[in-house]
């Protein structure tokens, strides 16, 4: 197995197609063709955990946070981010980040702080745009059937619960092909008609490039007339955020005594405790203060995130109870869902946990 092949994995679980903008995603350090000795998961690529897949002669890092962020314009070991990279490059240690392709995907890191809390009714707080697009392609009538099936066979027309959705419609298509063309419907420099089918399908955007591909493949036709439209509607199963429902409702205070077990924090900034009971509840791992107004828009009574400031806790209005947890804690089981995630793939070689705390946050 090379690195590829678990690339290829993740793929499935998190497409960085759907990671945001800013983000860094996908293999930061290595080789795409390394053979794989062992896999170390982990929140954070510091040093230590460098020396920790040397130990565990571990060549890929499967991070949940990317150590190269920004730009790196010098390597010479004078930061954290520098010495890691060194030294992953020296021990031929490949790095992959995952980040907000995870935060994106519907069974990722917010589904787990959801688990962690035992919510129901579970659905994406913020669905992400412009993830569902439509292709639109004429083919021969009689060879429609072998296309559709063809480009469901690739992923296209799943739509919730159903699969091999379509929209098709007769016509007649004109075409002639000049001195260089090979036509394999009708004679070049005459003009053809020949009896068509229009297909209509949609599909996740990340599999466009596979889409595209099976298309020209299968069509029969020597130029391929065909459209991709990105729509407007949102992919309810992709998107930042959470929210479900507690199996039993709370009081305020009670809820974040739970919350502060169940979600192993030494510490939660909250706040004004509401006076109505907490059922309803959102949450979103990190940095989630742009989501406070989603959260509230959702008939949340309480949202669940990290690094909220100073004036963030004024949004609450009394109309929801805020709650920061802290950064590593929100995330901090996500390493776990990788692993189980990964050892289903995999079973021919160790999928190791990272022991290594790398929370730099410290409580006194």
């Amino acid at each position: 197995m090379i690195v590829q092949d678990v690339i290829d994995h993740l793929e499935v679980l998190a497409p960085t197609a759907y990671a945001e903008d800013f983000d860094n995603v996908g293999l930061l350090v290595g080789n795409k063709n390394t053979r794989i000795k062992g896999i170390l998961i982990t929140l954070d690529t510091l040093e230590a955990v460098v020396d920790e897949a040397i130990k565990e002669n571990c060549n890929l890092i499967v991070s949940f946070h990317p150590i190269i962020f920004k730009g790196l314009k010098k390597i010479t070991g004078k930061t954290y981010v520098e010495r890691v990279v060194l030294k992953a490059i020296k021990h031929d240690i490949a790095i992959y980040a995952i980040h907000t392709a995870l935060d994106n995907a519907l069974q990722g890191v917010n589904d787990m702080i959801c688990n962690q809390l035992e919510l129901t009714n579970k659905h994406i707080l913020i669905p992400q745009d412009a993830t569902i697009k439509k292709l639109i392609t004429f083919v021969p009538k009689q060879d429609a059937e072998q296309l559709r099936d063809a480009l469901f066979a690739a992923g296209a027309g799943s739509i919730g619960n159903y699969d091999h959705c379509s929209f098709n419609s007769e016509g007649y298509g004109t075409y002639r092909g000049n001195k260089d063309s090979s036509p394999t419907k009708g004679k070049k420099g005459i003009l053809h008609t020949e009896e068509e089918t229009q297909i209509s399908v949609t599909f996740p955007k990340h599999l466009e490039s596979k889409i595209l591909q099976v298309l020209f493949k299968t069509h029969s036709y020597e130029e391929v007339a065909y459209e991709v439209l990105t729509l407007e509607n949102r992919n309810q199963n992709i998107g930042m955020g959470m929210v479900g429902d507690l199996k039993t409702p709370m009081d305020a205070q009670s809820f974040l005594a739970d919350l502060k077990t169940k979600m192993n924090t030494e510490c939660i900034r909250h706040s004004t405790l509401p006076d109505k009971p907490i059922q309803k509840v959102a949450v979103l791992g990190g940095s989630g203060s742009f989501a406070i107004q989603a959260a509230k828009a959702s008939g949340a009574d309480a949202f669940i995130t990290a690094d909220l400031k100073y004036h963030d806790f004024f949004s609450a209005e009394n109309k929801i109870l805020l709650a920061d947890i802290g950064h590593y804690e929100s995330e901090q089981f996500t390493k776990n869902l990788l692993v189980a995630y990964l050892t289903k793939k995999i079973t021919n070689f160790a999928i190791i946990l990272s022991k290594t705390n790398t929370n730099p946050v410290k409580y006194f």
